[in-house]
């Protein structure tokens, strides 16, 4: 029986999301799937339309036998800490193999890119390029001498540096993705999660691409920047926060009383080197109160299982792992204590009540009915 693991966003949960599940069963149909999910604020500092919980209930209902946490520390950061940290946890979970989509689907493309960005010139060919004003992901691409652009064959190339690094014994294998992500436009009923939720703003339906009754969280994008722009005009040292660096934060600075609204505010203060969202990371960072210290100290100490069915049940009864891995963890660790920080600033901008889920520490077992159309999260 093989152990299979994915790492997702579900920003929000959509038929790709179920292909994908899909398709591994049709690969490997005795597997076990475990899910490392992120919680409220993404890879790329956006606020998640779904919660922890919601997107659990729809994992299990969907063919995921155990759904794991991805902490905020590591979930809101760059593409390389995101892969590790959850490369890092399903390695934890003993998988076998960590599936994941592919727009080049060429896995042996990605895996000699992998290994060329490992190379120990590979790192001062970038900090080169970054020194003449570029942003990362171009200096990444000037250094390997390949233009890779697409967001999952980074991501993948990412999850195999953690791989290779690390010495894990997984094996990568890519599932053809189906769309683009930033394709805005398609019609068809798999479509890109920032697809979904351009027109969820646009109040445009939504249901040919989701396999469940809508129930998303709205973002109060007025307070979310109300927040943010207290934090900054009042705290006399932005610099002690993570990715603010190079004394960016003079920008905001110079720039917060300008500006009515949060998208306004980052296309200000990005430039060539610092993207739009590094930017909106950047800022999430400041929010949260997560500074460079506590990061660099926050490591994974614990896997946090969010849910389970039978089959997953079973599984972590008999697993046998060097870390603690519960549904239950003290809120003495330090990536903990962050978790519920971002579960607090999340009820406040979506007036949900998140933190209630995170206090209980039950994990989420799969009901006998499914998450379809005529069911509600």
């Amino acid at each position: 029986m093989e152990t299979i693991g994915i790492i997702c966003e579900y920003n929000p949960f959509h038929n790709g999301h179920v292909y994908h599940i899909n398709k591994i069963k049709e690969m490997y149909p005795d597997s076990i799937i475990i899910l490392c999910v992120n919680g409220y604020f993404g890879e790329r500092g956006d606020v998640s339309i779904l919660s922890k919980e919601d997107k659990t209930k729809l994992a299990l209902n969907n063919g995921v036998n155990i759904v794991v946490e991805l902490p905020f520390v590591f979930a809101s950061n760059s593409a390389d800490t995101f892969a590790e940290a959850s490369v890092k946890i399903l390695n934890y979970m003993k998988v076998d193999k960590i599936i994941f989509g592919s727009e080049s689907n060429d896995i042996n493309k990605l895996t000699l890119i992998a290994k060329k960005q490992l190379e120990e010139d590979f790192s001062l060919k970038v900090k080169e390029e970054i020194k003449k004003g570029i942003n990362y992901p171009t200096a990444l691409n000037k250094g390997i001498g390949v233009n890779l652009n697409s967001p999952n064959d980074l991501l993948g190339v990412s999850y195999i540096k953690a791989i290779i690094k690390n010495n894990y014994n997984i094996e990568p294998i890519t599932i053809k993705r189906t769309n683009d992500y930033l394709d805005t436009i398609s019609e068809d009923n798999i479509v890109s999660a920032s697809n979904i939720r351009e027109k969820i703003k646009n109040n445009i339906d939504i249901n040919k691409y989701i396999n469940y009754v809508p129930n998303f969280n709205k973002i109060n994008e007025d307070l979310l920047f109300k927040l943010i722009k207290y934090k900054i005009i009042t705290d006399k040292d932005l610099s002690k926060y993570l990715t603010v660096d190079e004394g960016i934060e003079y920008k905001l600075i110079k720039e917060i009383n300008n500006c009515k609204t949060l998208d306004e505010l980052i296309n200000k203060v990005k430039s060539k080197r610092y993207t739009y969202n590094r930017i909106r990371r950047m800022l999430i960072h400041i929010l949260i109160g997560l500074t460079k210290v506590d990061r660099n100290i926050c490591d994974i100490l614990y896997v946090k299982v969010l849910g389970f069915d039978n089959i997953g049940q079973h599984y972590l009864r008999n697993i046998n792992s060097d870390i603690l891995i519960s549904s239950k963890i003290p809120d003495t660790f330090l990536t903990r204590k962050y978790e519920l920080i971002s579960s607090k600033i999340y009820d406040l901008i979506c007036e949900t009540n998140t933190y209630k889920f995170e206090l209980s520490n039950k994990p989420i077992r799969k009901e006998n009915k499914d998450i379809r159309k005529n069911t509600k999260l």
